[in-house]
């Protein structure tokens, strides 16, 4: 295996596919190495849609090689070490490899560990999460099997999460489903957030869908344990008010979102911030100490909602600038923060919330997208998912 190239990318996600294969759309010549372990790709905004029992989860995942840009060399590792002081990475295979030029885009680590009994109970007694591939079809079983009158819990963690408005997402539709099908269910959602949404022409909506639903929110919490067998969460508060308080709660089903961050080897390196992430600045998406280090997608430290809709406007700043940053040229792509989430409400309803870094909406559609609309719920369950596979991956948008 070679030992140095010209720029590696870190991660074989949405980032840095979609990277990859701009870079190499505007110039063929260059020498790019992937690094990503994975043999498979994962369609993940999907993954809500199958916790609804609306999308077949073999629909969200292909070989990761079927995904690989022709002229990348993909090293089958894992990074474990980043040294940017020498240009260098150490792998998992036990080789270290050299860079003129680094893309960091691992992605977002998930933490099911964090929470006691979690990994023990995930998949069993009512325990489901759709953030993954192997849980997400329990998701629906859930959801089919509550009990008439039975009490339904979606937990939202107080960290960042991939796709901030996915643990609300799955409530919404599970809601839709119960009240169809005459459950009588008690609904709860239990966040480390202060607030439904953090944009308020979209938080107006969402705040009449839980009305609508008959949802009980409670913010400022943290969800510590789970006792799987006795079907009780813990949770504890975090919010100045009741800082430390205990509550065990009983449920039927409670879909967990885990907590998340950047990767271990990200935040134990010299590229993190001081919360772990990759320390960028957050318009020309440049690493503020490493000036040959670049950064997008769920890992990189910006203040913006960690989505595929964000990596799709992150993704030609981030090579227009390493292109001009290479040529010695002044960087002038900008990203403005730009981010989109689209919350389905229930089944046929979706609100489309796009916004940038100040939370002002940035819509894209000659009318008022936060009302909950049949026509977005096409977009989300028809059209983003032929664009992510033909068009977004390959560089072509």
């Amino acid at each position: 295996m070679r030992i140095h190239h010209q720029i590696i990318i870190i991660g074989g996600g949405n980032a840095g596919i979609s990277v990859a294969s701009q870079l190499l759309r505007k110039d063929s010549s260059l020498d790019i190495a992937l690094i990503d372990a994975a043999e498979k790709h994962y369609y993940q905004p999907a993954w809500t849609l199958v916790g609804g029992g609306e999308f077949d989860i073999q629909k969200t995942v292909r070989d990761e090689a079927s995904v690989m840009p022709d002229k990348v060399r993909w090293i089958q590792a894992m990074v474990t070490e980043v040294q940017a002081e020498k240009n260098k990475l150490e792998l998992s295979n036990g080789q270290s490899i050299y860079y003129d030029y680094l893309v960091v885009s691992p992605g977002i680590q998930l933490n099911w560990s964090a929470i006691k009994g979690l990994k023990e109970s995930l998949g069993k007694n009512g325990v489901c999460s759709n953030y993954s591939f192997e849980t997400a079809p329990y998701t629906w079983k859930c959801v089919q099997s509550l009990p008439k009158g039975g009490k339904a819990i979606f937990t939202n963690p107080p960290t960042p999460v991939k796709c901030g408005g996915a643990p609300q997402k799955v409530m919404y539709l599970s809601s839709d489903y119960f009240k169809k099908h005459h459950k009588g269910a008690k609904v709860e959602f239990w966040s480390g957030g202060t607030r439904v949404f953090g944009v308020e022409k979209y938080e107006k909506t969402l705040k009449k869908v839980i009305q609508r639903y008959g949802i009980q929110t409670q913010f400022f919490v943290r969800l510590d344990e789970i006792d799987g067998a006795s079907k009780k969460a813990k949770f504890v508060g975090i919010g100045e008010s009741n800082k430390d308080q205990e509550y065990w709660v009983e449920y039927d089903m409670i879909h967990v979102t885990p907590p998340q961050s950047a990767p271990d080897f990200i935040r134990n390196s010299s590229l993190a911030n001081a919360a772990g992430w990759v320390e960028v600045d957050k318009h020309s998406l440049q690493h503020t100490r490493f000036p040959n280090v670049f950064s997008c997608g769920d890992a990189a430290g910006l203040p913006v909602s960690r989505t595929g809709a964000a990596i799709r406007k992150q993704a030609p700043v981030l090579v227009a600038n390493l292109i001009s940053y290479m040529k010695g040229e002044e960087m002038k792509a900008y990203y403005n923060g730009y981010s989109s989430c689209p919350i389905v409400t229930g089944y046929g309803k979706l609100i489309l919330a796009e916004f940038d870094y100040d939370n002002i909406p940035r819509e894209t559609f000659p009318f008022d997208q936060s009302k909950e609309r049949w026509s977005m719920y096409q977009l989300k369950t028809k059209i983003l998912p032929w664009l992510y596979w033909n068009e977004i991956l390959p560089g072509k948008m």
